[in-house]
């Protein structure tokens, strides 16, 4: 026989919740605290990202009046992914995935922005201080590398890497290919909070992501059913060449 059709039922009545798309039972939306910020948000998820139970694009973009969700693999421009005109998209930064590592090139730092070598570029201060706004890849590695290669306006925008002081909260539940992988809502969260000097914008992302992962717990315990383990983040193509991106 197939699936238990208890099983099946159980699935078939649940609905999903409109804002975040998760399982009613998984949804935190009721908790998320408003969050303001200068600088603006756009995540953009690769259409085969299907971890609806652990993924946090959705619950981390609701924390921000303006902040946009786009699904989907290649936009003609950062305006047309965002869907408003931009006036200077080197004003905007994104999170690269590439090889380079805040430990080796700062480690006093958070947020370090790169030149197209890959190294640390002068005028930290100044160029960190410019941003308006500050792009996420959400997706596995070899997923948010297709998004890069997809999208070459991305190339006109700043690059940044983070250097958490801390893996990420995902702990068992999920693991990262790289120690330094965080969530994207602890990215979000860490970035902002950074760039805008504001440790509480961090905090509060954080406290939504534990809210999350607590919510997961116990109901991983009473409808498992709901929350299947994803399988292993893998960085195969990092291990292929030194330059993912």
């Amino acid at each position: 026989m197939s699936e238990h059709p208890a099983t099946s039922h159980v699935e078939d009545a649940i609905a999903d919740c409109p804002r975040c798309q998760k399982p009613q039972p998984l949804c935190i939306c009721d908790s998320v605290t408003p969050v303001e910020s200068r600088i603006k948000l756009l995540i953009l998820q690769h259409p085969q990202e299907q971890d609806r139970a652990l993924g946090t694009a959705r619950l981390a973009a609701q924390h921000f009046k303006d902040a946009v969700v786009r699904v989907g693999l290649s936009w003609p421009s950062l305006a047309k992914a965002l869907g408003r005109p931009v006036a200077d998209p080197s004003r905007w930064a994104i999170l690269y995935l590439g090889s380079a590592k805040a430990a080796d090139l700062d480690p006093q730092s958070e947020v370090i922005a790169l030149t197209r070598k890959g190294e640390a570029a002068d005028n930290q201060r100044a160029i960190l201080k410019s941003v308006a706004g500050i792009i996420l890849l959400d997706g596995t590695w070899s997923q948010a590398k297709a998004l890069w290669w997809r999208n070459p306006w991305m190339l006109k925008c700043q690059r940044v890497i983070l250097g958490p002081r801390r893996p990420s909260r995902y702990g068992h539940l999920r693991r990262e290919p790289r120690r330094d992988g965080l969530s994207t809502i602890e990215a979000a969260g860490m970035l902002l909070g950074a760039l805008e000097q504001r440790p509480d914008i961090a905090a509060t992302l954080d406290a939504s992501f534990e809210r999350m992962l607590a919510r997961y717990r116990e109901v991983e315990r009473s409808h498992p059913e709901l929350t299947p383990r994803p399988k292993p983040r893998r960085n195969q193509d990092r291990r292929r060449s030194r330059s993912s991106f």
